[in-house]
């Protein structure tokens, strides 16, 4: 029987502690020990380049794009290693993008999960060329390690990230902001922005975990790429909020980046009360389109809560 959100709450309150920090733990330890085997290690040539790469991937991060890689393969009965490879596909891409934000001519900030971002730590070309490398690398990983005997699922991964990486999805999303800045835009202006900028990358993530499983029925994938849509949009609506009212040293960056670079976000369009009742109502909308999955979804479920009730 499928589980509903409030048999999922009810389940959840009944346990003595919430297993989702254990699973994420669990996710994140795999996906950087695979990281840590596929970047070149600093020793090798170009050094510098390569001391860069890693620590742009490996210095921290709370890995929720794969974990959503995980948790949706083993939604739909995929084993974890063949998601071993997209996961760290959608960790290295969303590396290279931060590595790029960073930038003096994008978003020109100094930290970065608590330390100095890529450029201040590394210089700006090398910072620049850290980037180009993880893009290039994720590619690369994903072209070389899913399953051979099913080269279909393999292609679709590959044009599911690359969008989703591109013009249409993140670094569309990324020119969209920029140009924004200074500009007030309404919520149909900033929703769009966000679902390229930030809901791109984590639809793709989704759906690589989805593609992870043969075969897949392309009723199920649509279901879960709503969710995926839903909480995509939740979590930038929440980033927005930490930014108001979230902690430095928690979030690991500095607070109030968006007043600063005058960029219109959910708070200052329609207040911080209704910016959270927005995020919690796409939660519970990703909930629900998880309903018929029964509890192999769980994982997905919990995420869906963690991104609204998230403090970094």
């Amino acid at each position: 029987m499928a589980n509903s959100p409030t048999n999922l709450s009810a389940r959840m309150t009944n346990n003595h502690r919430d297993p989702l920090p254990e699973l994420l733990a669990s996710y994140r330890g795999r996906v950087n020990q695979a990281l840590e085997q596929y970047l070149p290690q600093s020793r090798i040539q170009p050094a510098a380049l390569h001391e860069a790469m890693r620590y742009a991937v490996l210095n921290g991060g709370k890995r929720i794009r794969a974990s959503l890689v995980y948790a949706t393969g083993s939604a739909v009965g995929a084993h974890l290693p063949p998601l071993d490879a997209p996961a760290c596909a959608v960790e290295l891409i969303h590396a290279y993008s931060l590595v790029h934000d960073d930038l003096p001519a994008m978003d020109d900030d100094d930290l970065r999960r608590g330390e100095p971002t890529c450029h201040r730590a590394f210089g700006e070309a090398t910072a620049i060329l850290a980037g180009d490398a993880l893009q290039s690398l994720a590619f690369y990983v994903l072209s070389h390690t899913p399953p051979t005997d099913h080269p279909q699922q393999r292609i679709e991964m590959i044009s599911n990230l690359a969008f989703a990486s591109g013009s249409r999805g993140m670094a569309g999303g990324q020119a969209l902001d920029l140009a924004a800045e200074g500009k007030d835009l309404n919520l149909a202006e900033l929703e769009n922005m966000h679902i390229r900028k930030t809901g791109a990358l984590i639809r793709a993530s989704v759906k690589l975990g989805g593609l992870a499983c043969p075969n897949m029925d392309r009723s199920v994938l649509d279901q879960l790429d709503h969710y995926a849509k839903c909480i995509g949009l939740a979590f930038q609506i929440c980033d927005d909020i930490l930014d108001v009212e979230g902690d430095t040293e928690v979030l690991g960056k500095p607070r109030g980046s968006d007043a600063a670079h005058n960029k219109s976000t959910y708070p200052s369009l329609v207040g911080l009360a209704a910016a959270k009742q927005m995020a919690e109502e796409l939660a519970q909308q990703a909930i629900e389109r998880l309903q018929g999955f029964g509890e192999a979804a769980d994982p997905l479920r919990w995420i869906a809560r963690y991104v609204v009730a998230r403090s970094s």
